[in-house]
């Protein structure tokens, strides 16, 4: 029998990177489609606690799937727990857009479902691809269907691997980035500290009231060994993340402020 996975994003049901995951996963695994029907870019492991969540049966490519009007996290929650599904794996992706770095992932929808995949008992791995221009995260992604066969060949080989020889130890999810531009194999990374110069800029309505744009430029690089500069060399950078945000190495200074 094939492996089970639960497939889920951040960019929404009609996302071609959701549906570039799918003919890539579908080689290998039975796989069920369980994502917003909206776009839920940056909302981390935000979940709907006030209110219902609906669930629609939809069909996008001729292929069936679940539209849940939520969260990545909510879509999960209903995977596996209304729709009773045990998948081997939960996949998050591919998203637009690279999320790298402890900036990126604590804000991340993307790999905030595959956390919370995690944290319900399943491994997860999110996918994510560079993107050049940053005005392409705010596109319509269903112009986006992702034709590049490299970037599904990503997705086949690290699952298949997964499935082979299981989830790496000691990880709790698999946070997979794809450089735009594929100049080099696998790199196991850590997280840089920031991927952006984080700014803001101030307008004013026509009344004269200011109103805020967070914004600010891409980080240029990090230091060897971390996702960003994996990335920034062409590199699949391949970063195991887990739940436990515990910081042990503070143990000793927080006892002595504390004794």
């Amino acid at each position: 029998m094939k492996p089970t996975v639960l497939l889920t994003n951040d960019d929404g049901v009609s996302s071609g990177g959701l549906w570039a995951a799918y003919a890539a996963l579908s080689e290998i695994a039975d796989v069920t489609v369980v994502a917003p029907s909206t776009q839920q870019s940056a909302v981390g492991r935000s979940i709907s606690i006030f209110e219902p969540i609906r669930l629609h049966k939809v069909n996008i490519n001729g292929s069936p799937a679940y539209a849940v009007d939520g969260k990545p996290t909510d879509a999960v929650i209903i995977g596996l727990y209304a729709l009773r599904l045990k998948p081997d794996l939960v996949v998050s992706g591919i998203n637009f857009g690279e999320n790298l770095s402890f900036e990126s992932i604590m804000t991340s929808g993307t790999v905030g479902a595959a956390l919370e995949a995690a944290n319900q008992g399943t491994p997860a791995v999110a996918f994510s691809l560079q993107v050049n221009d940053q005005g392409m995260k705010f596109d319509d992604s269903r112009s986006n269907m992702m034709d590049d066969e490299a970037i599904r060949h990503v997705v086949t080989d690290v699952c298949t691997r997964i499935f082979e020889k299981g989830f790496p130890e000691n990880a709790h999810v698999l946070n997979v980035n794809i450089p735009s531009e594929i100049r080099g194999g696998y790199e196991v990374t850590r997280l840089a500290e920031k991927l952006f110069h984080t700014g803001v800029e101030e307008r004013f309505d026509p009344r004269g009231r200011p109103y805020y744009w967070i914004d600010g430029p891409l980080i240029e690089d990090a230091e060897e060994g971390t996702d960003v500069h994996a990335i920034r060399q062409g590199r699949i950078s391949l970063t195991p993340v887990t739940l436990d945000c515990t910081a042990p190495a503070a143990f000793d200074a927080v006892r002595r402020q504390f004794s």
